[in-house]
């Protein structure tokens, strides 16, 4: 069963999407977070759209279970106060608000692990805590351009291209999970607290180990690949009569089985393609000497065929299909989960399972102040409880 964060209060000063997908993280693993939002308007994320479910913003829907939502407004001294009141009966305390602001309102982890020394406090960045862009915001695609990602996504020849899925604000809010789990450890066995700090900056470099190792190696920059990847072929994108499919022949062995299942076996002679490192060199004529073949049949017609033959195939699936694919629903990824306000209502479930089991969800996704009576109200008797 997963819940070894049971009892962990977490509290969450967080909005878009790297602080809101860390904190969700750790309320699946069992945290009680409580989110903490500015007055009426909350989250930035429950605005945005088209598309919103039943009134309700499909970011923050997909980004904030298992959470409980307070409203405070900390430049009001009664509400900084409870704030306070709240981060001292913490275990754990996220933000990824802009840089600084809450420093000064005395609210940075010096002054709140002062008040709590067993508070782990993590700030969340964009360009990390020194330099000279410590103190600039930054939002996915800003980090996807300024760390390198984008310089090698797209086509050759053509702009380059973000990567749709926020995946440095949802790395770091990985990371940012992953560092919370190690302090709580460490805080086991020292009593004490700890300062943690992530960013998107970290998280693009960390995604390009191969990369950078490369340009490391001999400083060239790599062309952008499209659909394949740095060091193999083919390894990508092929067209088809209705669709594109990946062929993933990513060793000496699949080359032969692809060649021979396709019916080129004289490929395998052609000097160009002889091996791996001959085939990355001469990327461009193998992939019209392949496509000139994949062409001449369907998407489907050349899954089947390939992986009947053992090479790793795929169609390149749009959502529609994800969402209908019985592989997908035969691993639960997407379950219906029972909501008060809207029908039908689906998450995508934390990507881990422990005894055949994925995480629980305890809270839909929250109505802004939800839950003020609820942790407010209560907070003298929490703060006695943690004292005990």
């Amino acid at each position: 069963m997963i819940g070894s964060l049971e009892g962990v209060r977490v509290v969450d000063v967080t909005m878009s999407v790297a602080g809101p997908f860390a904190t969700q993280i750790l309320g699946d693993l069992g945290a009680d977070v409580i989110k903490v939002e500015r007055p009426e308007v909350g989250d930035d994320t429950r605005r945005w759209g088209p598309p919103f479910w039943e009134g309700e913003g499909c970011t923050f829907t997909g980004l904030n279970r298992n959470k409980r939502s307070v409203v405070l407004d900390l430049k009001q001294d009664e509400d900084k106060a409870a704030f306070v009141e709240l981060v001292s009966t913490a275990d754990v305390f996220v933000q990824n608000l802009r840089p600084g602001s809450l420093a000064r309102m005395g609210l940075g982890h010096e002054e709140m692990r002062a008040l709590n020394p067993r508070l782990i406090y993590c700030d969340m960045t964009g360009f990390g805590m020194k330099g000279p862009q410590a103190m600039s915001p930054a939002y996915d695609p800003l980090m996807q351009a300024f760390g390198g990602l984008m310089s090698l996504n797209g086509e050759e020849g053509h702009a380059p291209a973000r990567i749709p899925a926020s995946i440095l604000d949802q790395g770091t809010g990985m990371w940012t999970a992953i560092a919370v789990m190690d302090a709580l450890r460490t805080r086991e066995r020292t009593g004490a607290g700890a300062h943690v700090h992530t960013s998107l900056l970290n998280t693009a470099l960390m995604w390009l180990p191969a990369q950078l190792m490369g340009y490391f190696a001999d400083e060239i920059i790599p062309p952008r690949l499209g659909s394949g990847t740095v060091g193999i072929y083919p390894y990508a994108a092929f067209p088809t009569t209705d669709n594109w499919v990946i062929i993933a022949a990513g060793n000496e062995n699949l080359w032969q089985l692809l060649c021979s299942a396709i019916g080129r076996e004289e490929l395998t002679r052609d000097p160009r393609f002889l091996l791996n490192p001959d085939r990355v060199a001469h990327r461009e004529e193998l992939f019209e000497e392949l496509a000139a073949t994949t062409r001449t049949g369907s998407g489907q017609s050349w899954v089947d065929l390939l992986n009947d033959a053992g090479v790793p195939t795929t169609l390149i699936q749009t959502l529609d299909q994800v969402v209908a694919n019985e592989q997908v629903a035969a691993i639960g990824a997407l379950p219906h989960v029972a909501h008060p306000r809207i029908d039908n209502f689906r998450i995508v479930n934390l990507p881990i399972q422990i005894d055949g089991e994925y995480a629980a969800v305890r809270h839909v996704p929250p109505l802004l102040g939800e839950h003020n009576d609820e942790v407010l109200g209560a907070r003298e008797r929490v703060a006695a409880v943690k004292e005990s």
